[in-house]
């Protein structure tokens, strides 16, 4: 099992970074790892959407599916992974002093023997923080940008 956890301050208020992150479909235009997300349900918010999403990294790819168990506007997404790795995260958002949001991304998840089992686990919780750092990254520039082109 390996827990990844990142955040980053985004300078926007917590309204603004929901509207975006509550978009389910546009994460894969923010997460390098995600490629494609197809749902599987007439849900496309709230809890109980269903979704596979397409992932890469590396030259792992799987087809992950999810379901939506937390939905509290503007500061908790859950999920729950069913696919080869399982387990669930959360995106947790939290106003930060002047008008900014706390934006946390944390993960248990649980690789399978095919996957390395507990090594994979280890090594898979390395690569996968540093490409959700990323991601991170790409969210805030992806929602400050739309707030200085405003």
């Amino acid at each position: 099992m390996a827990t990844i956890s990142v955040s980053t301050l985004i300078e926007a208020p917590p309204a603004e970074v929901w509207a975006d992150v509550s978009e389910l479909d546009s994460h894969v235009a923010w997460m390098a790892d995600a490629t494609a997300i197809r749902f599987t349900g007439t849900e496309r918010s709230g809890t109980g959407t269903t979704f596979e999403c397409d992932t890469r990294v590396g030259p792992l790819r799987l087809t992950d599916r999810m379901e939506i168990t937390e939905w509290v506007p503007e500061r908790i997404i859950g999920v729950r992974h069913a696919g080869l790795v399982t387990g669930e995260g959360r995106f947790m958002l939290a106003p930060a002093p002047g008008d900014a949001t706390d934006f946390t991304w944390t993960e248990i998840l649980t690789f399978p023997p095919r996957l390395g089992g507990p090594i994979g686990a280890f090594v898979g919780a390395v690569v996968l923080r540093a490409v959700w750092r990323r991601n991170l990254v790409a969210l805030k520039q992806r929602i400050e940008h739309r707030r200085v082109g405003a």
